[in-house]
């Protein structure tokens, strides 16, 4: 996975969250572009949750990158009524 691609999700406008998948399985959320950052080499990227934790990520080890979409924004989530 190169990091251009992370970056071009995560600098897209409009921002659509998305999921980072690891070699290992584990998915990390990016539901919000300022939960995350990227070293200068951008080898790195930092990905913080809400409670205040973080997690660091080899982007050498992504192997997959989600994109997901916000309930209501498209109104893909919303019934109409007739």
């Amino acid at each position: 996975m190169k990091a251009k691609e992370l970056r071009d999700l995560y600098s897209a406008a409009p921002f659509q969250p998305f999921e980072i998948v690891l070699g290992n399985g584990t998915r990390v959320l990016v539901d919000h572009p300022e939960f995350m950052s990227f070293s200068r080499d951008y080898r790195t990227v930092h990905v913080y949750e809400r409670d205040g934790s973080g997690k660091r990520i080899d982007v050498k080890l992504v192997i997959a990158l989600n994109e997901l979409s916000r309930p209501g924004k498209n109104g893909s989530s919303r019934k109409r009524k007739p």
